[in-house]
């Protein structure tokens, strides 16, 4: 594992003190994944089977999962009581205990309530750590850091997923044993992370309100637009492997297991690949790779062919990176903080109503649902048309012609 680390780290010429903040960034993504992975792949058997949800009530339980993250604007007023990076480790440490609980309420109502928990922690340490990572790393290097903790997060969870299928397939233990495992490992890592590293100052004081800006509508509506395509992966593809093909524990399991590896060769060489092609082409591929796999997901039959969507579709994860650095490269500086939360909570506007909703839809007719995922991935194809090959502040738009950055009270 240690070697693994190195070359996801890298070893830069006269960086020889490991606790860096890029470093804190690697262990900080292979501890997510221990509690979020463990979840993700037993949410849709654990409700199925203990708790007797149908596709209503895992709707409703996805949208409450989002509502955490619908409030991540508030993230911007936590920073006037703690320092952003003690924030991110005490919000991971909350996912982990979340996580953790879950398996002991094996009812509707307790599966709702530490799922809210979970969720908390999740989307709070995401809004800092896409926060502190846009602010430590350097526009040159970002994507490919980047990159580099998807790979991190993928072999964290290919570590997750393997035990899972262990433990069900070999030790058959019981749900609320794996839950507690990996949400505990979690809390560990936030603990470790918390007492071996220093505080990281950031180059640019942040601002403290909110902050919504005209010239970052495009990145807005490219993450509203994420927010809802996410859910038709995360909410109903998942299901419908569940509920369709009858796929078990150890077999969602593998195929997260195969998602993750995909990641950890797949997610630097995007990293690679956006700094040589640009956002723009990034995007653009994503996109029509997503109208592709929805509109095929809506007429599969064969479950063979539905897994090989269910990897293709998680790839598309990765590009993601785009969205994040196309917003670096157009940002003031000190919005960067606020600016998290805010998208976060625009990202989660869609996704608090789309499961619920959907997931009505999805009694009368699934392929519907598929269907509209493409048209979602069609409106986010053409917002990713008007990206600049070079974006950069006053150049946010193709049209526009490059002009002097605005100044931050915009």
């Amino acid at each position: 594992m240690s070697n693994i680390f190195q070359n996801l780290a890298g070893r830069t010429a006269g960086k020889t003190d490991w606790r860096r903040p890029e470093i804190l960034l690697l262990v900080m993504a292979a501890a997510v994944p221990l509690s979020f992975a463990t979840w993700q792949s037993l949410v849709n058997n654990f409700a199925i089977e203990r708790a007797a949800f149908t596709g209503a009530e895992i709707g409703i339980l996805q949208s409450l999962r989002e509502v955490p993250g619908f409030l991540a604007f508030t993230f911007v007023f936590i920073l006037l009581a703690i320092k952003e990076q003690r924030f991110a480790l005490l919000s991971l440490a909350l996912l982990g205990t979340g996580t953790a609980l879950t398996g002991f309420f094996p009812t509707a109502i307790g599966f709702y309530c530490t799922t809210v928990l979970m969720s908390v922690g999740y989307h709070y340490y995401e809004t800092a750590q896409q926060s502190l990572a846009l602010q430590w790393l350097p526009k040159s290097e970002a994507p490919a850091i980047l990159g580099k903790l998807i790979a991190m997060a993928g072999f964290a969870s290919l570590v997750a997923y393997a035990l899972i299928y262990v433990t069900f397939e070999a030790l058959h233990l019981d749900y609320k044993w794996v839950y507690a495992a990996g949400g505990a490992v979690t809390c560990l890592i936030a603990l470790a992370a918390f007492l071996l590293f220093p505080e990281f100052k950031a180059a640019v004081p942040q601002h403290k309100t909110l902050i919504l800006r005209q010239r970052y509508w495009l990145y807005y509506a490219l993450t509203f637009m994420g927010g809802a395509r996410r859910q038709i992966f995360v909410v109903f593809a998942g299901f419908m492997m569940v509920e369709k093909f009858g796929y078990a524990v150890t077999e969602i399991t593998m195929l997260f297991l195969i998602n993750q590896a995909f990641n950890m060769v797949l997610a630097p060489a995007i990293g690679r690949a956006i700094i040589r092609f640009g956002e723009r082409r990034a995007l653009t591929f994503e996109y029509i790779g997503l109208i592709l796999v929805f509109v095929t997901y809506a007429f599969v039959e064969n479950p063979l062919i539905a897994a090989v969507l269910y990897v293709i579709d998680h790839a598309f994860f990765a590009m993601a990176i785009a969205m994040k650095t196309y917003f670096q490269k157009i940002a003031d500086p000190a919005d960067i903080a606020p600016t998290a939360g805010v998208a976060f909570s625009i990202n989660h506007i869609a996704a608090v109503v789309i499961p619920a909703l959907f997931g009505l839809i999805w009694l009368f007719n699934p392929s519907l649902v598929f269907l509209l995922g493409a048209g979602m991935a069609g409106i986010s194809l053409v917002f990713a048309r008007m990206i600049p090959s070079h974006p950069q502040p006053g150049h946010e738009l193709i049209w526009q012609k490059p002009v002097p950055a605005p100044q931050a009270a915009d």
